[in-house]
């Protein structure tokens, strides 16, 4: 599974939002008397500052929209914290846009930061030319300690979009991510034109989306590992939405740091290995914690590689440091650089490695 390390605790529709919270003139009346100079200043700061954005955001999007056509997608990135007083990623699939704000100290009451995002929503409703009941809105929280995020809402909105001739199903309103990462699109592409008549594991395989491009790519069969039921069936659906319903691909609800203890002979070609940065989950017998636990895991990995075979190891850990010394293996290589997508701006949005047997 991708990178979903933090605890989404607002949800909410667009339209639904503005209904609540839509700014007031009142709203900049709450000074006492004689603050009607400084609440003027403040609400022109405010406008200047909204202007900006709006105008940054339409400049990106009309470049990021006229790559994506030229590409044929429809599911991209458009804005990325470009602006710091604007800590938001936005990102399109097909007929709606989802966005979620970044964790940071904004000095803002509760009601003062409602009213902001307020604003910033219709910046973006009216920039992107969408639908207010087609915008989806996340707020994010940073772990504390060995706190993790919880779906805290279900609204059961779902869409199928497609991506590089392949159809997904996403959610972008009952879980902290959609079900499709955008930053792995390359990465995706990547594992498909590997997997022609390969046998391909796909661990902390999440919504499946690259079991989904290895049984495209021609792969002879499939296995996908996830701890969750939710996750694995939805894998299950994003296969069968494509086609690919046949015995030679499996699926395996599984802690997969318990799997991989269990001895078995080599006998996966290509392996993708996708987890958490870090996981406390009650499901599993222990934490884990990918800087700490990656030597141990990609060991396990290699001992049920086939020869000749290829791992695609893959982590959100911003600070992620490879111990490649530890690595049962002399064939790796750091391929972020081609698997981050040029609607990406951050570079560091994820580290991937491939890392091969003898």
């Amino acid at each position: 599974m991708g990178n979903s390390r933090s605890k989404a605790v607002i949800l909410l529709v667009l339209s639904e939002y503005l209904e609540k919270h839509l700014l007031k003139e009142a709203n900049f009346l709450i000074f006492a008397a004689g603050s009607h100079r400084f609440t003027n200043s403040r609400k022109m700061e405010t406008e200047e500052k909204l202007q900006m954005f709006a105008n940054r955001l339409r400049k990106v999007n009309r470049h990021i929209s006229k790559w994506a056509r030229k590409r044929e997608l429809s599911c991209f990135r458009i804005y990325d914290s470009d602006i710091p007083e604007f800590p938001l990623a936005i990102d399109r699939y097909d007929q709606i846009v989802h966005i979620a704000e970044y964790s940071r100290e904004h000095g803002m009451d509760e009601q003062a930061h409602s009213d902001w995002l307020a604003q910033c929503l219709e910046v973006v409703a009216e920039v992107l030319d969408v639908h207010t009941s087609r915008i989806y809105l996340k707020y994010r929280q940073r772990q504390k300690g060995l706190q993790q995020y919880e779906r805290f809402a279900r609204i059961g909105a779902e869409y199928i979009v497609r991506e590089n001739g392949l159809k997904f199903i996403i959610n972008p309103s009952d879980y902290l991510d959609t079900g499709l990462f955008l930053d792995h699109r390359n990465t995706r592409q990547m594992v498909r034109e590997m997997s022609q008549g390969k046998r391909v594991l796909n661990l902390f395989a999440y919504t499946g989306s690259f079991s989904v491009y290895a049984a495209a790519g021609g792969a002879s069969e499939t296995l996908t590992v996830d701890m969750s039921a939710t996750y694995l069936n939805w894998a299950l659906r994003n296969m069968e939405l494509n086609q690919f319903d046949g015995d030679e691909h499996r699926f395996l609800q599984a802690d997969v740091l318990q799997w991989l203890e269990v001895p078995e002979d080599a006998q996966w070609d290509l392996v993708v290995v996708d987890p958490p940065t870090f996981s406390n989950s009650k499901r599993m017998k222990s934490i884990l914690d990918i800087q700490r636990d990656h030597v141990h895991i990609l060991n396990r990995v290699l001992e049920r590689t086939n020869p000749g075979g290829t791992v695609v190891f893959s982590t959100n850990h911003r600070k992620f440091k490879l111990q490649e010394e530890a690595i049962l293996s002399d064939q790796t290589k750091n391929i972020s650089a081609t698997t981050v997508p040029e609607d990406f701006r951050n570079k560091r949005i994820h580290q991937c490695f491939l890392i091969g047997k003898k």
